[in-house]
């Protein structure tokens, strides 16, 4: 479709100017009554954060999402832009977004002036009118809000011509949404700047007689203070804010599988039984007495630990010439190490480390195994251990050369279906279900195991 070019063009298509926030709020009405998602990718909040966010969103609240790192924050703050129109018109060059119908700066009022109804007009997508801040301390206000433009004044403006100001990164997002990174972080006299765009909805520079109104929505994330230690919202900031909204973690194993299965990027096959081993293992260190819990373990963890046992698999492939890289119980031990400076221990479990993710490893493995083949018949496995078997396996083994050592197994269809693997398993898939089982029954007392540098020996 032909977007208008002029103000005069887009008068006549009867285009209706609204706010940022009344757009937000009529495209997230649409979206409830039709029962679409207005949030995509995220998992986990449905019946906690999305609520409350979708109250905030509607009664037209800046907020603060607030919870520990890896809960999401900055994935559900992008968010935001799906509900903003596709398309919106500016004032053609303006730097800060300004509506033909209703320009702010004084460039725009000065063009329409001349203009009129050729004042020229350009349209910017959803994805042009989000901008984001990564809070540090060396932050400043210039950064946020703007600051004389030296270059300007050089070319022989005069200090009191407020064209002479250089926009920060706020008002450059005028008609948009801005999202602030660990507001804490922001030094307290640089919060003070924030006072005006959150209430009086304007900036003022330096000395200048500018106010310059702002149509934005602010959203802003930060960790517990009783955490970071480095800084806090300071209180008159806070009340500004119309809702803090408190994140969390997935509280289901089911939505940390989805959630790793959606965000990791996997260099081989990771089948669900194995990502469900990392999930519990992520949920047992978040619930660990070990782990510093103001910390948090972050769902970075187990999108990291899934990607690693991805490329374990796929570093066997290219060593032993495996035609199918397929992880397996075997490659999870050798990614821990890699995984340590991901979570913060308590005091006094120093040297402890890969001892306390080796057991929190263990235990996640035996409540998967036990969750998923629960009552199935596994005498198929344990006869062949009977009769004095001895089954050796390792990083490096071949899923063939596995195969080949337990022969043929009765019942190892029906394992494969509880696995979600099926008829059609390849042998890499089912090498990796009976790795699985025969884990499972060690950790369970019905399979005896002995490991000898990275060599794993499953015998009765």
């Amino acid at each position: 479709m032909t977007r208008p070019a002029t103000l005069g063009a887009l008068r006549a298509t009867r285009h209706h100017h609204r706010s940022v926030k009344d757009e937000i709020r009529d495209n997230l009405i649409a979206a409830l009554s039709s029962g679409t998602t207005a949030f995509p990718g995220i998992v986990g909040f449905e019946d906690t954060v999305l609520p409350q966010l979708e109250r905030a969103l509607l009664a037209g609240h800046d907020f603060v999402l607030l919870g520990e790192r890896g809960q999401g924050k900055t994935r559900l703050m992008r968010t935001l832009v799906s509900l903003l129109d596709e398309w919106t018109p500016v004032v053609d060059g303006c730097e800060i977004n300004d509506h033909p119908f209703a320009p702010a700066c004084t460039r725009c009022r000065r063009l329409l002036a001349e203009a009129g109804d050729d004042l020229p007009v350009t349209w910017k997508h959803r994805d042009e009118r989000y901008g984001e801040k990564l809070a540090t301390p060396d932050t400043s206000v210039g950064d946020l809000v703007g600051d004389v433009d030296p270059v300007r004044v050089a070319e022989g403006r005069t200090l009191g011509d407020p064209e002479t100001i250089h926009y920060g990164l706020v008002p450059r997002t005028n008609r948009g949404i801005f999202g602030l990174n660990e507001l804490p972080d922001l030094a307290e006299r640089i919060q003070v700047a924030l006072f005006n765009v959150l209430e009086e909805r304007d900036i003022q520079v330096r000395g200048y007689t500018l106010r310059l109104p702002l149509d934005v929505l602010l959203v802003a994330s930060a960790n517990p203070e009783d955490y970071t230690n480095r800084g806090r919202i300071i209180t008159p900031l806070k009340d500004r804010f119309g809702a803090e909204i408190r994140t969390h973690y997935p509280s289901e194993v089911a939505e940390e599988v989805v959630l790793i299965r959606q965000e990791a990027k996997l260099a081989a096959a990771v089948p669900d039984h194995l990502l469900e081993v990392v999930a519990r293992l992520t949920r047992g260190l978040r619930e660990s007495s070990s782990i510093d819990q103001r910390s948090g373990v972050s769902a970075r963890f187990a999108i990291t630990a899934a990607e690693t046992v991805s490329a374990s698999a796929l570093r066997r492939a290219a060593l032993t010439g495996e035609n199918e890289p397929v992880a397996r119980v075997c490659d999870l031990p050798g990614v821990l190490p890699t995984l340590h400076g991901k979570v913060e221990f308590e005091m006094g479990e120093e040297g402890r480390e890969l001892e306390i993710f080796g057991h929190q490893l263990r235990v996640a493995t035996a409540e998967t195994f036990r969750e998923r083949l629960r009552g199935l018949d596994l005498a198929g496995f344990t006869t062949r251990f009977a009769e004095g078997a001895t089954i050796e396996t390792g990083e490096l083994t071949r899923g063939s050369d596995l195969l080949d050592q337990m022969g043929t197994v009765p019942g190892l269809a029906k394992v494969l279906d509880r696995l979600g693997l099926g008829d059609a398993a390849s042998p890499g898939e089912a090498a990796s279900a009976v790795e699985f089982v025969l884990e499972g029954l060690y950790l369970t007392r019905r399979l005896a195991k002995e490991s000898v540098d990275g060599i794993s020996y499953y015998g009765g």
